[in-house]
């Protein structure tokens, strides 16, 4: 499978899951409604494993261009390949939030509350502080990514040379469970001030569904506050490559 094909399929299902797990809790007559933070936290750590383990052997598993970012600047992923797979994630995470929405369209239907239908798309600060959330959501991306170049030796530290073939950082389809849990715990100790998007193309791109498709009863898609959840991962992400360097000396 190309790289970018498996990048596409991995962030439609991780966003399919995610977005869904979301839907699942907080739209109206649901199996799964009132299911509260937990559900939703174990829901998307386990869209991160699934979505992970599908593309870990053909792409290495970015879904997330503040990881393809991280990769760039670790010299593991020329600008090219990174601009394919950024493009790859984001319309794999649309056409996986438009996919929820078909999904869930009764239950959307069902719902009265405009946040909670916002929701099941894109993430919100429990208290609009701009700069906080900022601030959150690049610490939040900084403790996804430094973890996961700790957990394996990158070619540039292993020999200083790029490995544009090899999976992320070495990370192979049995390496993806930890990144799932890892994100299992942001979710658990870090999600509750942003929702913890840490990733732009999760947030950006059904944001964008949100905003184009016929939701009954829709608010506004809040693009005052989309810069945060897109462009804090990829500052964190990009700390989190110079720690990483830092300390591997």
């Amino acid at each position: 499978m190309h790289p970018f094909v498996a990048e596409w399929i991995g962030t439609l299902l991780l966003v399919l899951f995610g977005n869904g797990v979301v839907a699942n809790v907080v739209l109206a007559k649901t199996n799964g409604n009132g299911g509260g933070w937990i559900v939703i936290t174990a829901g998307w750590g386990l869209a991160v494993f699934i979505g992970a383990f599908c593309a870990a052997d053909f792409s290495g598993a970015h879904l997330n261009p503040a990881v393809t970012v991280a990769m760039y600047l670790a010299d593991e992923l020329s600008g090219t390949m990174s601009i394919g797979y950024m493009a790859a994630q984001f319309t794999g995470a649309f056409c996986g939030a438009m996919l929820v929405y078909l999904f869930y369209r009764e239950h959307f239907h069902a719902t009265d509350e405009a946040d909670a239908k916002l929701s099941c798309f894109c993430t919100a600060p429990s208290i609009r502080n701009l700069p906080q959330a900022f601030f959150c959501e690049a610490l939040g991306t900084f403790a996804l990514v430094l973890p996961v170049f700790l957990m394996v030796t990158p070619s540039f530290i292993q020999n200083g040379q790029p490995s544009e073939t090899d999976p992320i950082l070495g990370l192979g389809s049995l390496g993806v469970l930890p990144v799932g849990l890892l994100v299992f715990g942001i979710g658990l100790s870090l999600g509750g001030t942003t929702g913890y998007a840490i990733n732009p193309a999760r947030d950006f791109a059904p944001r964008l569904v949100h905003a184009l498709f016929p939701i009954p009863g829709k608010r506004d898609s809040d693009w005052g506050y989309a810069w945060v959840p897109f462009f804090g991962p990829i500052v964190g992400s990009i700390a989190a490559v110079i720690t990483y360097r830092l300390i591997a000396i």
